[in-house]
């Protein structure tokens, strides 16, 4: 069993339906946090190490190095089934959405510091730190995370079935074959509907035939 249906089968039975429509965001999102893990390990090994003095570099570095990481592990398993484009387009169009997002991610840092004026003097040092940290780790990866994945799915990978046509074949059937389940139920209520109304007038009509009280005559005297 995948380790992402393993995962699934162990959740509480309450938000377990949830999670199986929504896997594709689930490992998306296991894949940021280990994209995360590698961008702080690599920026802080470098920083403390033969890059002290280039704080920057090895930031860049870090960077660059997560988001090649991003780009295989959500290609080879958050989207592995999806695809619809040629290799080397789809990888200039996920380093392009990843470079939005990164902008996006900016976006309320940005407002925290030079709309809001969330700095020193204007606000105590705690306050600032606060304040960054909520703009920037907060709200800022949770609007990159939430664009990235639209645009993966909308841009990035937009066939659903690009690399694993056995699964759309699949799909294909178990859509046939609800939709040829509901349009012969579809059918047989109509035909409940109509001839039901039919046989109880004429048990209705042999009814009152049968039981009518007026005096028959006859045709021979």
């Amino acid at each position: 069993m995948p380790f992402t249906d393993a995962t699934i089968a162990r959740l509480p039975r309450a938000i377990r339906p949830f999670a199986e429509r929504h896997h594709e965001l689930i490992k998306f999102a296991i894949v940021g946090g280990t994209t995360f893990v590698i961008d702080s390990a690599i920026f802080f090994t470098l920083k403390l190490t033969i890059l002290e003095p280039k704080p920057v570099t090895a930031k860049i570095i870090s960077g660059v190095v997560a988001v090649i990481a991003s780009y295989i592990l959500n290609r080879e398993w958050s989207f592995r089934d999806r695809g619809g484009r040629e290799r080397h387009h789809e990888a200039l169009l996920f380093f392009g959405v990843s470079a939005v997002g990164v902008l996006l991610s900016m976006a309320p840092l940005w407002v925290s510091s030079y709309v809001l004026e969330l700095r020193v003097p204007t606000v105590s040092l705690a306050m600032e730190n606060v304040a960054d940290f909520i703009s920037a780790y907060v709200i800022g990866n949770l609007l990159q995370m939430a664009f990235r994945f639209w645009a993966f799915r909308r841009w990035v990978f937009p066939d659903e079935f690009g690399r694993n046509p056995d699964k759309a074949v699949e799909a294909a059937i178990t859509a046939g074959g609800i939709a040829e389940a509901l349009e012969d139920e579809a059918e047989q209520a109509h035909t409940r509907s109509t001839v039901t109304p039919l046989r109880g007038r004429r048990a209705r009509r042999a009814g009152q035939l049968g039981n009518s009280s007026e005096p028959r005559v006859s045709k021979t005297s």
